[in-house]
Parts: structure tokens; C-alpha cells; sequence
């Protein structure tokens, strides 16, 4: 079984589980193409089910997700923008913050108004 996302003028409209040859037999009238994306692969790295990674075909750069971007181009998914000041790290076409997430054990979320993360009480 291999995921597919349906994308239309670029965006993700949804994304199913099927086996390619499901395509020779299924109609589907509603604009747009099924493109082939990978469970398994993350900032352009193909990882294993024990969460680390394999050395697998990391196909298009990151799974899909709905509300998402298929970039041609970059033949890549690209997940949304999760808040206006993150940017798109062109290797990886995922989004990172202005300020790298505390590496101290504690729990932080992001706050768009001062532009940085605070931590969870």
C-alpha cells in the first residue's frame, strides 16, 4: 500500500492509502492529479518504523497534508505555515521558527506575539 494526495493549483485536497493499481479502475472527475508521497519521509529523510533513519527513497521531500503545497518544482510537499514568522528551510520545505526550540527537557509552546517560545505550565 502506498499514500497518495490529491492536489489541485498546488494544494492538498486530500490524502488516501491505496494500492497503485487502484488507479487503473478508479474514476475520479473532480480537478486535480493523485501524486505518489511517503509516509515515512520527513525534511527530505526516509525513516524506518523504529523512527530513525533508513537509507529509504525519501520521495518528495515530506509527507502531504491537507491545506499543504505540492511544489513542481521542487517535485516536494510542503506542510502549511504554521505561524507567519516561520520560514521555509529550502533543503528540508519545512517551516522552522526564528528561534530554535530550548533544548532543556521542558515544554515549550510557540508565541507568535513576542516571536518565541514559552514554556508550558
Amino acid at each position: 500500500m502506498a499514500h497518495y494526495a490529491k492536489v489541485n493549483k498546488g494544494i492538498v485536497l486530500n490524502v488516501i492509502v491505496a494500492e497503485e493499481s487502484f488507479f487503473d479502475t478508479f474514476i475520479d472527475n473532480s480537478p486535480g492529479n493523485w501524486v505518489q508521497t511517503s509516509y515515512n519521509t520527513r525534511g527530505g529523510i526516509h525513516y524506518g518504523s523504529d523512527g530513525t533513519p533508513d537509507g529509504g527513497n525519501a520521495l518528495r521531500k515530506n509527507h502531504a497534508s491537507i491545506g499543504g503545497v505540492y511544489d513542481k518544482v521542487r517535485d516536494a510537499f510542503i506542510p502549511p505555515q504554521p505561524f507567519p514568522s516561520w520560514t521555509l528551510n529550502e533543503d528540508t520545505c519545512q517551516y522552522e521558527a526564528p528561534v530554535a526550540y530550548p533544548d532543556d527537557d521542558k515544554m515549550y509552546n510557540w508565541d507568535e506575539a513576542t516571536t518565541n517560545w514559552k514554556e508550558v505550565i
